[in-house]
């Protein structure tokens, strides 16, 4: 039985869901990176790396390729790169619109109170 196209796409996803995933794909999209370059780079234990190396590997999404004793890791192909950028293009439109929203709050924090004409009746406070 074949799984539904929207059951993959959200395997795939659960896939890419970790940060150490993530900051691995980031790295490779300028081209191979050696394992110890990786590592300096995100500072994770060496098996951490190896496990979160492999579930990419599983999915396809990188190769790896040994040089003598040097083992580089790179994207198995270019629509990795861009839906990395998509995603960055994504949050940055998500975060700029909060933003925008914070920036009114505070403007909105800054104005003086307004206070109520003479002829206006004061508005009571509450008695216990």
């Amino acid at each position: 039985m074949q799984v539904p196209l929207y059951q993959a796409k959200a395997e795939f996803f659960r896939m890419l869901g970790h940060p150490t995933r993530i900051r691995v794909l980031e790295l490779l999209q300028h081209g191979p990176v050696p394992v110890r370059d990786l590592l300096a780079d995100i500072e994770i234990e060496p098996s951490s790396l190896s496990q979160q190396l492999a579930v990419l590997r599983r999915a396809g999404i990188v190769v790896s390729i040994r040089e003598g004793s040097t083992v580089r890791y790179a994207l198995a192909g270019g629509d990795v790169a861009e839906l990395l950028r998509a995603a960055r293009r994504i949050l940055t439109e998500l975060l700029a619109g909060r933003n925008e929203l914070l920036a009114e709050l505070q403007q909105s924090d800054t104005r003086p109170p307004r206070v109520p004409a003479a002829d206006e009746p004061s508005v009571a406070t509450s008695t216990r």
